[in-house]
């Protein structure tokens, strides 16, 4: 999953701030030219300018050689911050007036905001000619705030001091960043009315609570102690009875009718039935045709299981009647195989599953059998058709639904690459191959089988802009294998190293000493060489995958990589491999996604969520809404909007469960990102807007 960093901007524009009031307050007003002339600007250009209506505009044109460009609003001199403690959300009305569709994001900062923390950012995405409003809503830190010792974790609750440090205090705005996000091209945009609107209404705070009674502030089931909600577990009574209730539900609503057994379109024309799933464009748009030959749209979920580990070393004053003590669930007390992020990086303190020991409470010493064909019926009766990425081969293998595997193989890192998951492979070092045919092997149940639709390889990959992997490179040793690739293309080029010093304004004494070196070029001097480079990085592996599955598994479907950050050098390497582009898109819509470089292909969202704060959780998650009303209505419209769309083939929500309260170990994430809670229970808001769409699947994307 994403983070937006914004490290490199350095822009100042001063405006002057309106007196707060009950209605919307304009924040920003782009009416004065001296103001507009003040701003300091990373590659754009900004002039003011008049809408049609004769109201003014600030025109903002965008290069892209910053991988961040955009500008910094910043309030009157001598005032230290804008004060919207009174609104709900923040808002930016943007016009495309270029020829490209282009993403703007909005940050809103406090001080010492880096991308992470201190600092709230949300995105548009507008067509050509089109004006749209971006909104960015505005957390509040409740009236009292405790200063206790919280860590680890990616969200805090609102009471802690400690949730201050990755949220915003809406009182304290120093700045509104507008930028674009590694941009490949130029684009331009107009700016008129940032506006804060909303009356915001804050949350009562729980009676009596102070310093000394804060701890422990976790119930035995993993859950927040001081708030109570729909749907929370207050025994294991209630969490029995439970089972009873669902049954009932998803024997009146078992699924969809007019699919097939693997939840193609019954009504639809009959294709080709080939035994396995592949991809077909029909009508003017792309689709997925299951094994029986029947027009297949995947509606899906990842991370149908339920091993989610939380640290519980240096927090045993946190848990309350903690399970991990029990002889029944000491199992369930482990180290974790990795920590990436957070507190506990690079440490393997003591980890607990609250998730599993609530399962087992639920039903008992049969909970996994249980669990596992539970999660098949409630995903036909929600209208979900396939199992996504990270769920257990003990659910998938029941082969009752469709499902895909993801895979990755560590090889050689690039050593002079790093990225938020980790550093880039080298894909011309034998490693990557070779690890990649052993993760493979391992795949003998999956392959070959009619119920798999394919295998995603990788995820999030650190892809960088057109230059980065290339860059990378030259900052890696000499006995680098991709190194000694580069270097070799370079000398078959220019023969001579005076001849690349000339291009490159260079000063290299020899060959060797490139190859010696650590330090990169100016990127704009080297580009034709660095992105012809990229380009074969990009192909090398975008091929080597490709045909080791395609060895491994020539039935499944090569299902890409999970882009999260890329560029037009990395996709286009994608079309020429992938049998699907896959994209995790943490948008509020991508009803007007635009492949870059516009290939027409197959698409299939590999992540997207929205979470709220009203079920007792501390984090929302990559895309915040109010509640879980919003969050439904959001699910709706998203999935809705991927149906319209000629190219999606699918979108498969991240993920089954909501993540521990209190951090998984991995990197502190706490999402309120489930179709079920902590304690296996379901939210009822989402379920009912995933079966409005998901049993009318086909009729929505035939426009009907």
């Amino acid at each position: 999953m994403r983070l937006v960093t914004l490290s490199r901007l350095v822009l100042v524009l001063m405006l002057v701030p309106s007196a707060l009031c009950a209605e919307d307050l304009t924040v920003v007003s782009f009416d004065k030219e001296a103001d507009v002339a003040k701003i300091v600007v990373s590659d754009v250009k900004v002039s003011s300018a008049k809408a049609t209506d004769g109201s003014a505009v600030l025109h903002v044109s965008s290069g892209h050689k910053n991988p961040w460009p955009g500008l910094t609003l910043k309030p009157e001199a001598g005032a230290a911050a804008w004060d919207l403690s009174k609104f709900e959300n923040l808002t930016v009305d943007i016009k495309n007036t270029g020829t490209e569709d282009v993403q703007v994001n909005c940050r809103v900062d406090n001080p010492g905001a880096d991308g992470v923390k201190n600092c709230v950012t949300d995105h548009a995405m507008i067509k050509p000619g089109e004006r749209k409003t971006l909104t960015v809503n505005l957390p509040h830190p409740p009236a009292k705030q405790l200063n206790v010792a919280l860590f680890g974790m990616n969200g805090y609750p609102a009471v802690a001091a400690a949730a201050m440090k990755s949220s915003v205090d809406p009182a304290k705005i120093n700045q509104l960043v507008i930028f674009l996000a590694q941009p490949q091209k130029d684009y331009e945009f107009e700016l008129s009315s940032i506006r804060a609107t909303g009356n915001f209404t804050p949350a009562p705070i729980p009676a009596g609570l102070d310093e000394k009674n804060f701890f422990p502030f976790i119930d035995t089931f993993g859950q927040y102690i001081h708030a109570d909600w729909p749907g929370k577990t207050h025994s294991v009574e209630e969490l029995k009875a439970r089972i009873a209730t669902e049954a009932t539900d998803l024997a009146a609503k078992s699924g969809p009718p007019k699919v097939d057994q693997y939840g193609g379109f019954v009504d639809g024309p009959k294709l080709e039935a080939t035994g396995f799933f592949r991809t077909q464009k029909v009508d003017g748009k792309w689709w997925l045709v299951d094994p029986d030959g029947r027009l297949f749209w995947s509606h899906g979920i990842d991370c149908v299981q339920v091993w989610q580990d939380t640290p519980v070393e240096e927090r045993e004053n946190w848990f309350q009647n903690f399970p991990g003590d029990q002889p029944e669930y000491k199992s369930l007390l482990k180290k974790p195989w990795k920590i990436l992020h957070g507190h506990y990086a690079g440490k393997l303190p003591n980890c607990f599953f609250f998730s599993v020991a609530n399962l087992m409470r639920k039903y008992g010493a049969d909970w996994q059998k249980s669990f596992n064909e539970l999660a098949h019926l409630r995903m036909k009766s929600w209208g979900l058709n396939t199992i996504g990425s990270w769920s257990s081969a003990d659910v998938y293998l029941l082969r009752k639904t469709p499902y895909t595997v993801f895979l990755s193989a560590p090889g050689k890192p690039l050593e002079g690459s790093e990225g938020f998951w980790g550093k880039f492979r080298d894909v011309f070092d034998p490693s990557y191959e070779a690890d990649l045919k052993k993760r493979f092997a391992e795949q003998e149940k999956a392959i070959g089988d009619p119920w798999c639709l394919g295998y995603f390889i990788d995820n999030e990959m650190a892809w960088g802009d057109d230059t980065s992997l290339s860059l990378a490179t030259l900052k890696s040793p000499a006995e680098q294998p991709a190194k000694k690739v580069f270097l070799a293309d370079l000398k078959a080029k220019y023969t001579e190293i005076a001849k690349l010093n000339a291009v490159w304004g260079t000063a290299y004494a020899s060959w060797d000493a490139l190859a010696e070196s650590r330090t990169a070029p100016d990127k704009e001097k080297a580009r034709a060489d660095l992105t012809a480079f990229y380009t074969k990085t990009a192909e090398q592996y975008f091929k080597t995958s490709h045909d080791v599955l395609k060895a491994a598994a020539p039935k499944q479907l090569y299902l890409g990589c999970r882009f999260a950050w890329t560029n037009d050098l990395a996709v286009a390497a994608a079309v020429k491999y992938c049998d699907v582009i896959s994209f995790n898109l943490y948008h509020r819509s991508i009803a007007d996604f635009t492949v870059p470089g516009k290939a027409d292909v197959p698409l299939l969202v590999g992540e997207f969520h929205f979470g709220a704060l009203d079920r007792g959780m501390f984090h929302t998650g990559l895309v915040p809404t109010r509640d879980q009303a919003e969050r439904a209505s959001l699910y709706k419209s998203y999935v809705t909007g991927a149906l319209k769309h000629p190219n999606f083939v699918g979108v498969h929500w991240f993920q089954y469960m909501d993540e521990p309260t209190t951090g998984r170990s991995l990197d502190g994430e706490n999402y309120q990102i489930g179709f079920v809670d902590g304690t296996d229970t379901p939210y009822p808001e989402i379920i009912e807007s995933a079966r409005e769409i998901g049993w009318h699947l086909y009729e929505l994307r035939a426009g009907k």
